[in-house]
């Protein structure tokens, strides 16, 4: 009988207590199921421990896979539905440390207690290039964490006092034409443009925070026409949805960058919502800018979105339907 063919085999996998086991299967061991759906094993939970039943291999990456969760348990962290199912894709490829390298990283903890960490191998290599360089280029699917992990380590810069202010801005693309007709002064017509950036700003500061932060000029929120004529110093700078940017508006707003600043710039060029005939800055600037030091291009794949399952798979058809009509 070969390995895979033994389907007897029965490993018991000892926790330390009643607590563990419940933060490994979770309420009602909804997470149970999912461990059982990674690998073709049964489960049966213990007082302190589990019991695996399947073939060797099954057993043995299940363990590798429950081990791997309980070190992340062990140092406060909430196992989630996604981690369990990313941490078995990685320990399928042989890839299970850089899933613990993962789970370990943390950018900071928001006044609330919610720790801010990645949950990707790619959401990680990104957050290196935010620290290892001055300017860095997210680019990838919606979903992946650009945005929000950007926003993240300008909070954790600030926090440090690594820089003195943050500087987020984002290409209003109907502001030529449709802005006009929307009530209100020019700051009420451009926030909804701006709404995502003020959701991830009070997810990590709360809202009073980000009010008090931008009636002192700490935090920023504009459209990209505002950062003309500027030069920013000891600033993080993110502009988003980058896309959207023109070859104008790309160069104009990398040449804005001074002193002491950081800039990321995001965004997904399978989304250009320009009008035609206008080419994407972000697309452009990848081939102009490729192999200057200092700066970096990650690309993030659905394989990091953080989103519900089915965003990954929907990304993935799209993808395929493209291919196809090339």
């Amino acid at each position: 009988m070969t390995r895979s063919q033994n389907t007897n085999l029965i490993e018991t996998v000892q926790l330390n207590d009643e607590s563990e086991v419940f933060n490994l299967l979770g309420n009602f061991d909804e997470n149970l199921e999912v461990i059982e759906n990674c690998f073709p094993v049964t489960i049966i939970p213990k007082s302190q421990g589990i019991k695996v039943k399947g073939d060797q291999e099954s057993v043995e990456n299940t363990k590798i896979l429950v081990n791997t969760l309980l070190d992340s348990i062990r140092k406060g962290k909430k196992i989630t539905a996604f981690d369990i199912k990313y941490a078995a894709d990685m320990i399928k490829e042989g890839e299970q440390d850089k899933v613990r390298e993962v789970f370990e990283e943390l950018i900071f903890t928001t006044e609330r207690g919610k720790k801010i960490k990645p949950k990707t191998v790619g959401q990680k290599t990104y957050l290196k290039s935010i620290q290892n360089n001055d300017i860095v280029f997210g680019i990838g699917p919606a979903g992946t964490g650009k945005t929000f992990l950007a926003i993240a380590m300008a909070v954790a810069s600030l926090k440090r006092q690594e820089v003195n202010r943050i500087i987020l801005t984002r290409p209003a693309v109907e502001a030529g034409e449709k802005l006009g007709f929307l009530p209100g002064d020019l700051q009420e017509k451009v926030d909804p443009y701006l709404r995502p950036i003020y959701d991830a700003l009070f997810d990590l500061l709360g809202m009073d925070k980000v009010h008090k932060y931008m009636e002192k000029r700490i935090i920023e929120i504009a459209p990209l026409a505002y950062m003309r004529g500027r030069t920013l110093d000891d600033s993080f700078i993110i502009l988003d949805e980058a896309q959207n940017t023109t070859s104008e508006q790309m160069k104009m707003f990398l040449t804005r960058i001074g002193f002491s600043s950081k800039a990321v710039i995001t965004g997904d060029i399978t989304q250009v919502d320009l009008p035609s005939g206008k080419y994407s800055g972000l697309s452009e600037v990848t081939n102009i800018l490729h192999g200057v030091s200092g700066l970096a291009f990650v690309y993030l794949t659905e394989r990091d979105v953080v989103r519900h399952e089915l965003v990954q798979k929907i990304i993935l058809a799209y993808e395929e339907h493209e291919k196809q009509n090339d």
